[in-house]
């Protein structure tokens, strides 16, 4: 018996809910499927399947056994890929964590001219605005924005920068005093992005002066695109990346305030990095995106 494509045999199976299902998606005869689940059932002295004239089942042996297998198959091929993607050309998949606007709006609408460029490179890409951690090695690659590596053993490559703009609606300025100066924002209803548990306090800086205030307003979130949405819907000022709101400004949906001031919440940096472990610094897959992003967010 070859025990290797036993277990792949028996993983089609409970993948497909059925011997039959399996058979068609592997091109072979069902009889094939089932006799290579009875040598491994029979090799273990366990049985993996409940079987009935509909359907199949993991019995408890079978449930445990499908989850090592398919964790070993996984690290297989990740070996397989890691091999392959010391050659010429960038091949296997690519696992990102990406911020979820920036990722939807910045780096969604190219990644069909990147894929085109690396025909054999597959992403697998998610999004989310925490800071996960790489080191359990979920993800090849992570992009975050205005925040350090969470740890001395990852890697954090610069990309590129942006900036912070506090906006507001034309209807909520219309409403209240002409905003001149930072100290006015303890006046305002301020839509703050929540960081973890916690929103920062914001920081203005102009000519080597820093102000620090701890803005309140009727609005916390964890999604930028939500307080941008409730900015423009007049419900107080925001502090947002210039990707996310530059359209709204120049379409008049939002107005940027104290431009001459730089803005930040905290101690944020107004960097983007990549964040990846140092042993894929030789991975084609990484540096291809890496560049790939480097290019895309040159001034």
């Amino acid at each position: 018996m070859d025990k290797l494509l036993a277990i792949k045999a028996f993983m089609a199976t409970v993948e497909a809910q059925g011997f039959s299902a399996a058979a068609r998606r592997q091109g072979v005869a069902t009889s094939s499927v089932t006799r290579l689940v009875d040598a491994l059932e029979a090799e273990l002295g366990a049985t993996l399947l409940n079987r009935s004239t509909r359907q199949v089942s993991l019995t408890e042996a079978g449930a445990g056994y499908y989850q090592r297998a398919r964790d070993i198959l996984e690290a297989l091929a990740e070996a397989d890929a890691r091999v392959a993607d010391r050659g010429e050309e960038p091949v296997g998949v690519l696992r990102l964590s990406l911020p979820v606007e920036f990722g939807r709006r910045v780096i969604a609408p190219h990644l069909g001219a990147f894929l085109a460029r690396h025909p054999g490179l597959e992403l697998d890409i998610d999004l989310s605005d925490r800071f996960d951690d790489l080191l359990d090695g979920r993800y090849d690659l992570s992009i975050r924005l205005g925040e350090p590596a969470p740890s001395d053993e990852l890697v954090c490559r610069p990309l590129g920068r942006f900036e912070r703009w506090l906006v507001a609606s034309p209807g909520y300025l219309a409403l209240r005093p002409v905003l001149e100066h930072p100290r006015q924002l303890a006046e305002c209803a301020c839509l703050r992005f929540r960081y973890g548990q916690s929103a920062r306090p914001w920081r203005l800086r102009r000519d080597g002066q820093d102000l620090e205030m701890d803005v309140t307003g009727p609005l916390r979130s964890a999604n930028a695109d939500l307080l941008r949405e409730a900015a423009i819907a007049g419900s107080g000022v925001a502090l947002l990346a210039d990707w996310l709101v530059r359209e709204d400004v120049e379409a008049a949906r939002l107005q940027r305030l104290l431009g001459d001031w730089q803005a930040s919440p905290g101690t944020a940096s107004d960097t983007i990095n990549a964040l990846y472990l140092p042993n894929h610094r030789g991975s084609r897959r990484v540096m291809a995106f890496v560049t790939f992003c480097e290019a895309l967010l040159a001034p």
